[in-house]
This record gives C-alpha cells, sequence and structure tokens, in this order.
C-alpha cells in the first residue's frame, strides 16, 4: 500500500482512501466486505445510491481506475495492471467472505478476481456485463486483430474536443433512460485521459473470459437490462455465462445499461435478496 489517507465521513463513520499504481479505493462501513467495482470512465461513487439501499452492514470498498476521475493515468496494457493492483489490494487488506459486485468493466474485473482468488471470493454480482464484449460487438472478430494501433484508435486520439464532446453525449444518451444522468456520464468520459479512453477500451475488446468462468466457485448474482429486447438479451447472456455454475440470473424492464440510474430500486432490491441469504 503507497497512501493511506484517513478522513472522516459525514456519517461520522472512520473512512480510508487507499492508493495503488493504478487503482484508488476508499473504505467506509463495517462487516463483512464488499468490494465495488465501476464501469469503464465511472469513478466509485457511482455505487453511491446502490449502497444506500444495502439493508445489511457492511465494509464498502469503492474502486476508482487510473485515468478516470482525476487519477494519474498507467501506462498500457491497463486492464491487466488494474486486475494485478486488485489482486494486491484483497490480499494485503485480507478481505475473506468477500462479495464483489461489478457494473460493466467492472464485472469483468470481478470475473477475473473470482476466479482467481476462489478463497477470498465468496459471492459475485455481475450487473450488465458480458464475458466476451467483442463477441457480441464484432461477431467473428479474433483478439489478434485487436490492436492499439488503428486507424479508429488514431482517430480518436486526434479528435478534437467539441467533437470527441458530441460522440460522448451520444454515447451517454444510449446508456441510460434518465435525461439528467447523461450530462454526468458524458463528463467522465470527458474527464477521462484520452489515450486511457481509447486503449482501455481495447483492452476490454480483448478479453474472452468465458473459459474463465468454470474456475469461478462464489454464488454469482448476475443482472441485466431489458435493452434493446428481453429475448435478444437474455438469449446472449445465456450463451456467455453457459460454464458459469451456481448462478441467478434477472433482467430489468425500464432500463438500459446504468441500472443504478434508472431502475436503482429494482438492483438494490435484488442485491439485498442475494446477499441476505445464508449471510
Amino acid at each position: 500500500m503507497k497512501n493511506l489517507i484517513l478522513t472522516i465521513s459525514f456519517a461520522l463513520l472512520t473512512s480510508a482512501l487507499f492508493s495503488q499504481e493504478s487503482i484508488r479505493v476508499e473504505k467506509s462501513g463495517s462487516g463483512n466486505p464488499v468490494l465495488y467495482l465501476p464501469g469503464f470512465t465511472c469513478p466509485g461513487t457511482v455505487w453511491n445510491e446502490t449502497i444506500r439501499g444495502i439493508e445489511l452492514d457492511h465494509e464498502n470498498h469503492q474502486v476508482s481506475y487510473a485515468g478516470f476521475n482525476g487519477i494519474e493515468p498507467v501506462e498500457t496494457p491497463w486492464y491487466s495492471k488494474l486486475v494485478n493492483d486488485l489482486t494486491a489490494y484483497i490480499k494485503n487488506e485480507q478481505l475473506n467472505n468477500l462479495t464483489v459486485i461489478g457494473h460493466s468493466m467492472g464485472g469483468n474485473l470481478a470475473i477475473d478476481l473470482a476466479a482467481a482468488l476462489p478463497n477470498y471470493v465468496n459471492k459475485l454480482i455481475l450487473v450488465e456485463s458480458l464475458p466476451c464484449m467483442r463477441e457480441i460487438m464484432m461477431p467473428g472478430m479474433l483478439e489478434s486483430q485487436i490492436v492499439y494501433d488503428s486507424p479508429y484508435n488514431n482517430q480518436m486520439l486526434q479528435m478534437a474536443d467539441d467533437r470527441f464532446a458530441q460522440t460522448a453525449a451520444m454515447q451517454s444518451s444510449y446508456m441510460t433512460n434518465d435525461t439528467s444522468k447523461i450530462k454526468i456520464l458524458t463528463n467522465w468520459i470527458m474527464t477521462a485521459d484520452r489515450e486511457t479512453y481509447v486503449y482501455g477500451y481495447t483492452d476490454l475488446l480483448k478479453l474472452d473470459q468465458r473459459d474463465k468462468l468454470e474456475n469461478i466457485k462464489a454464488k454469482s448474482l448476475i443482472l441485466g437490462a431489458e435493452f434493446p429486447t428481453r429475448e435478444v438479451i437474455e438469449a446472449n447472456y445465456s450463451a456467455q455465462y453457459e460454464k458459469l455454475d451456481e448462478k441467478e440470473m434477472y433482467f430489468a424492464s425500464n432500463s438500459k445499461h446504468f441500472i443504478m440510474f434508472d431502475q436503482n430500486e429494482w438492483l438494490v432490491n435484488k442485491i439485498n435478496g442475494f446477499l441476505n441469504n445464508e449471510e
């Protein structure tokens, strides 16, 4: 652990901010540990409203990533550094009987952690996350065909800020039904380190974790949004998570990618039911 800064939370609970090369973790509360992993470009605070709805007392560990949320970027490969630092954090903090909750890319990190640390991770909650995003977005594309030095990546790196802002706003509008959140999502994209944004997404497109699912021993809850349709999403999730044992799977209606924005009450109810079972 490189840095330890003690602060006092608004609830007069002791909270600590831990920093490693590629991650920062804000720690609060007491009880069994829960590691909250946000999606791409998002800060750990994206989970705040969800955490307030959790019924049982837990020790919360909210993660933010290098290159996002004002944190200094790290060199590529970016994603593997996140996995390594999160693994070290779990071991150093001795987070036994751990629940890992990941949204989108955070779910990919959660899969890697649960597969590598079966003696630590007891429960796994994956929200709007797929083990192989490339298979859905680019069917038939091989991992070897996904490279950092590509025409698309170079275009994104060189794009003027005003045009990039338009692109970010359009992307954000596809991610939530809550129009008040679009500006927030857009700002997270715009304040991200541009190289982390471009090359980090390349890292995600290279992932295929479907075979790793066989190594996961944790009881798992998989939550998706019925967008664009229930039939399409259910088919995709069922195929991608075929090799994962001991799983429950549910889908939220009237929601896009950010279920914590569009259907947070539904999300909290599903998480509470899962955590309350045998805890």
